[in-house]
C-alpha cells in the first residue's frame, strides 16, 4: 500500500509538472525562433534597403555591414548580382525563396525542418528601388547557437523535474508511511493475535476510520483473551479436580483385584483398572497443556546435555523392562546451552521418549541425537516403530487426536499437543520425518543461548 501511495503522489506530481513545465518550455521555444526570425529578418531588410539605394556609399555600409554580421554571428549574406549596388558578396542560389523575392516582392524564411528548424535558417527580402525591385539580399543564418540554447531550455526543466520527483519521492514516502501508520499497527496487532499472543492492543490514532477499527480490534481482543482466560481455567480446574477421584477410583479397583478370587471378575477390574489410568493420563495431559497455554513464562538458558542425560536415565529403567535400548549421540561438543522455559524441556522429552518407547518393538533401539545448528540446538528422537504416513504427519500435533502408529491405543492425543506448544513458546520448532530404516523421527530445533560452558 505504501508503494501504491508513493506511485500515486509521483504521478499526480508528474501530471502537474507536464501541465505546467512543458508548454512553459513550448512556448520558450516558440519565442526563441520567432525572436531570432525576426532580428535576421531586420538585418536582411536594412542590407536590402542600402542595397536598393544603389549609390557608392550606401554600397560600401552594405558590404561593411554584412562582413560585420558574419563575424559576430557566424551567418553568411548573399546579394544578387542586380541589385544596384556592386559588391564582393557572393550571390544566393536560385530556388523558389529567390523567385518570390525579385517576383513578387515577398521576404521569406525558410527554417529548413518542420520539427523545430535545421541546420540553417534562411532568410530572403527584396531589395527596392522606390516601387521597382532590383535585387534580393539572403542571410543565411546557422542554428547550432538555437540548438545550445534549446538543450538549456529543455534540459533545465527535466533536470527540475528530475529533482522535484524525487522530492515528492521523499515526502510521498513520508506521507504514506504517515497515513499507512494506523494500519500497520493494525497488522502487528493481528500477527500477535496469529501467534497467539491475545494480549496485543493497537494504538487509537490516525483517520476516524481507523481509530474506529481499532477500537472495534481492542475490545474484540480483550473479550477474546477472557473467553480463552476463562476456558483455560475451567480446564485446568476440572482436570486438577478430577484427579483427586480417579486416584481414588484406582486404589479401590485395586483393592477389589486383591480380594477377588474368581478369574473373570479380576479380567473385568483389570480392563476398568487401564481405562482408568488412561483417563488419568488424558486429565494429566490437559492440565499440563491448560499450564501451557495459561502462560508463556521467559526462557532462560538450560544446559541442554545435562537436560537430556538425567531425563535419559530415568526412562532408560522403562526401556530395559521391554529390552529397548536407548543410544545417545551427541556432536555438538561442549556443553551447549538452549532457552528453555522452566521445565519445558524435560517435559518435551519425557512426552516424546514416551510416544516413542510405547511405538518401539520389543528389543529395539531409539536414537537420541544432539546435533549443532545455525544459532541454534537439534534435539532427534528416532524410534523403529511402524513410522507414520505423510498425510498423518499434518494432524499429529492436533489435540485428542492420535494415530495407531504413533501412540497406540492407551494414548490420550495430547503428548505431541504439548510438545508443540511449549517448543513454539520457547522460540523453536518441532516436526515429524520418516527415521532412516523405518520408524518416526521427531526433530526438535531450540534457540542456542549465546552463553555457553565450554
Amino acid at each position: 500500500m505504501i508503494r501504491r501511495l508513493i506511485v500515486s503522489y509521483i504521478l499526480l506530481v508528474a501530471v502537474a509538472i507536464l501541465l505546467f513545465t512543458v508548454p512553459v518550455a513550448f512556448t520558450l521555444t516558440a519565442q526563441l525562433r520567432n525572436d531570432t526570425e525576426a532580428f535576421a529578418k531586420r538585418e536582411a531588410t536594412t542590407m536590402a534597403l542600402l542595397a536598393g539605394n544603389g549609390n557608392a556609399s550606401s554600397c560600401r555600409a552594405l558590404e561593411e555591414m554584412a562582413r560585420a554580421y558574419e563575424r559576430q554571428t557566424g551567418a553568411r549574406v548573399r546579394v544578387t548580382p542586380t541589385a544596384a549596388c556592386a559588391t564582393d558578396l557572393p550571390e544566393p542560389a536560385p530556388g523558389t525563396a529567390l523567385d518570390r523575392a525579385l517576383d513578387d516582392g515577398r521576404a521569406t524564411a525558410d527554417w529548413g525542418s518542420d520539427f523545430i528548424w535545421g541546420s540553417d535558417l534562411v532568410v530572403t527580402v527584396p531589395a527596392k528601388d522606390g516601387d521597382r525591385i532590383v535585387g534580393a539580399v539572403r542571410i543565411v543564418y546557422p542554428t547550432e547557437s538555437l540548438n545550445h540554447r534549446l538543450w538549456t531550455i529543455w534540459g533545465f526543466r527535466a533536470g527540475l523535474a528530475v529533482v522535484v520527483l524525487g522530492v515528492a519521492a521523499l515526502i510521498g514516502a513520508m506521507v504514506a508511511r504517515r497515513l499507512t501508520r494506523p494500519l500497520r499497527q493494525l497488522n502487528d496487532m493481528a500477527s500477535k493475535f496469529s501467534d497467539g499472543d491475545l494480549t496485543a492492543r493497537s494504538p487509537v490514532e490516525g483517520p476516524v476510520e481507523t481509530q474506529t477499527l481499532a477500537r472495534t480490534l481492542n475490545q474484540a481482543g480483550e473479550r477474546l483473551d477472557t473467553l480463552i482466560a476463562s476456558q483455560r481455567n475451567f480446564v485446568a480446574d476440572a482436570s486438577h479436580q478430577l484427579r483427586t477421584p480417579l486416584t481414588a477410583l484406582r486404589l479401590s479397583l485395586d483393592n477389589i483385584a486383591d480380594g477377588v478370587d474368581d478369574e473373570f471378575v479380576r479380567e473385568d477390574v483389570e480392563l476398568a483398572t487401564a481405562e482408568v489410568v488412561r483417563m488419568s493420563r488424558l486429565v494429566n495431559g490437559l492440565l499440563v497443556l491448560a499450564r501451557a497455554e495459561a502462560k508463556v513464562t521467559a526462557a532462560e538458558p538450560v544446559p541442554l546435555l545435562d537436560v537430556v542425560e538425567e531425563r535419559l536415565s530415568v526412562w532408560r529403567a522403562a526401556a530395559e523392562e521391554r529390552a529397548v535400548t536407548i543410544e545417545f549421540i551427541e556432536t555438538a561438543g561442549g556443553r551447549p546451552q538452549v532457552l528453555a522455559g522452566p521445565g519445558h524441556l524435560e517435559q518435551v522429552l519425557d512426552n516424546v521418549l514416551s510416544n516413542a518407547l510405547e511405538v518401539s518393538p520389543d528389543g529395539g533401539t531409539i536414537t537420541v541425537r544432539i546435533d549443532p545448528g545455525d544459532a541454534a540446538m537439534r534435539l532427534s528422537v528416532l524410534d523403529q516403530g511402524p513410522g507414520m504416513p505423510d498425510q498423518e504427519k499434518s494432524r499429529a500435533f492436533d489435540r485428542f487426536w492420535r494415530g495407531q502408529g504413533l501412540t497406540g491405543r492407551s494414548g490420550s492425543g495430547l503428548g505431541l499437543a504439548v510438545v508443540k506448544q511449549l517448543v513454539t513458546d520457547d522460540g523453536g520448532t518441532v516436526t515429524l520425518r520418516d527415521a532412516p530404516g523405518g520408524g518416526l523421527w521427531v526433530v526438535i530445533t531450540l534457540r542456542a543461548s549465546s552463553r555457553s560452558d565450554g
